[in-house]
């Protein structure tokens, strides 16, 4: 009964209780579309709903491809590290004997669901970490799995630690090949309203123009001097929060220019962190240094060991990842004797580095 009741809490409050409905609903609609070679790491990568992620991604994968599909599963702690998976995918384009859904508990992101077959899903995980769980589920969608869905699974996790293997020719020859995928609600609608929002700034910059108040062009600074004043960040309305799928760029190393990483090159890491933030709310900025994940920069000084020379890596998190060019080059320069230009103004400002 204990167990029961702990299950039931979430429903003893309005938003537990309108958040399950949205979840069975879009369960419901999810099994629904699930018909004939449709794929499930399709539908989830075109639906982008962060309501559908983590926990509730492994119920669907559960509930649908187990409990009513009966596919197979197969599941792996990675043996190895692997930075990049995507060129698997056009080996498991030619499996047209089997349904595959891969999932991969990401350190950072929690659990991400992909169809292997498509390079773009298989993007997203992003670098596989060593001793991270991997689950394959293999199957034929409507008919009952077969020893050729168990051999598929196999070869799949397989593949994914760095193996090379063969496919049967009994999982070359079928219908289940992969298709092009639809673009999210939120990308279509961003693309139709590029060139509304194109016309509406021309209007606005002849307005000013008409006034006598437009502003001068910025002069280009040089690199070293390339900050604009702080801005309080509360003074600015947020961008909107983007719905897509989440994804995460390879890590990028800065080398540390300065003798010692000190508690300048932090406080600037810092601030230009923030403004980044400020600018895309939506996306998170991880560190790492000698391969672990760094939660506290400061550590990086307390350690005393980030030296001249040292690699500090960063990686991008989200589903419209932007600026991470500019976000290497300020980090860059954070990282060197020039991070005092970061520093200037206010403690509680935030820099407007990102426009």
């Amino acid at each position: 009964m204990g167990k029961d009741s702990t299950n039931l809490e979430v429903l003893s409050t309005r938003a537990g209780f309108n958040s399950a409905v949205r979840q069975i609903k879009k369960t419901i609609s999810i099994v629904e579309s699930v018909s004939g070679n449709s794929n499930l790491g399709d539908l989830l990568f075109e639906m982008g709903d962060s309501e559908l992620s983590g926990e509730r991604a492994a119920l669907i994968l559960q509930m649908l491809l187990v409990d009513k599909l009966g596919y197979t599963t197969i599941s792996a702690n990675l043996a190895d590290t692997v930075a990049d998976i995507s060129q698997l995918a056009a080996e498991f384009g030619k499996w047209k004997g089997v349904d595959l859904v891969v999932a991969y508990h990401h350190p950072e992101l929690g659990l991400l669901v992909a169809n292997p077959k498509n390079a773009e899903e298989l993007a997203g995980f992003g670098r596989l970490k060593k001793r991270e769980l991997l689950v394959v589920y293999a199957g034929k969608a409507g008919t009952p799995a077969d020893e050729n869905c168990r051999k598929a699974a196999e070869l799949t996790a397989s593949l994914f630690e760095g193996v090379r293997v063969k496919a049967p020719p009994a999982l070359l020859k079928g219908s289940f090949v992969p298709r092009k995928l639809k673009k999210t609600a939120d990308s279509e609608a961003g693309e139709a309203a590029g060139p509304r929002r194109k016309k509406a700034l021309k209007a606005v910059k002849t307005a000013r123009a008409r006034r006598g108040k437009a502003a001068p062009a910025p002069v280009q600074a040089p690199e070293a001097q390339r900050v604009a004043a702080p801005v309080v960040t509360a003074s600015a309305a947020p961008p909107p929060v983007s719905k897509g799928p989440v994804k995460m760029t390879p890590r990028y190393a800065v080398v540390v220019q300065n003798e010692l990483f000190h508690n300048g090159n932090v406080e600037a890491w810092k601030r230009i962190i923030a403004s980044y933030n400020a600018k895309y709310p939506a996306l998170q900025v991880y560190i790492y240094y000698d391969g672990e994940r760094i939660l506290d920069i400061n550590s990086l000084f307390k350690w005393g060991k980030v030296k001249h020379g040292s690699a500090i890596e960063f990686a991008v998190a989200g589903s419209e990842i932007k600026d991470v060019a500019k976000l290497q080059r300020y980090l860059a320069q954070g990282a060197s004797h020039q991070f005092e230009a970061f520093l200037h103004g206010p403690v509680n400002n935030v820099l407007r580095l990102f426009g």
